[in-house]
């Protein structure tokens, strides 16, 4: 499956865009300018999509992915 697959199931599964996602983690305080923390471990992500949107590991991993800037859309 593509990184855009992953994307698009993530949005159908709830209702948010990757922008969604990165304008929610920065005002949890995850990113700041549009740059993951360094004091924000992988874990903290997960579990914040895991507890509220209900994301499996897999998708919550691709949102992580796409915070930290290590993917990005379209891949």
């Amino acid at each position: 499956m593509s990184f855009q697959a992953y994307l698009d199931n993530i949005q159908t599964k709830t209702g948010k865009s990757p922008d969604d996602f990165k304008l929610m983690a920065e005002q949890k305080g995850f990113t700041q300018n549009g740059e993951l923390k360094s004091t924000i471990k992988a874990g903290d992500v997960l579990k914040w999509l895991k507890d509220d949107y209900a994301l499996g590991h897999g998708n919550a991993m691709a949102i992580y992915a796409l915070l930290k800037g290590i993917k990005k859309e379209g891949d």
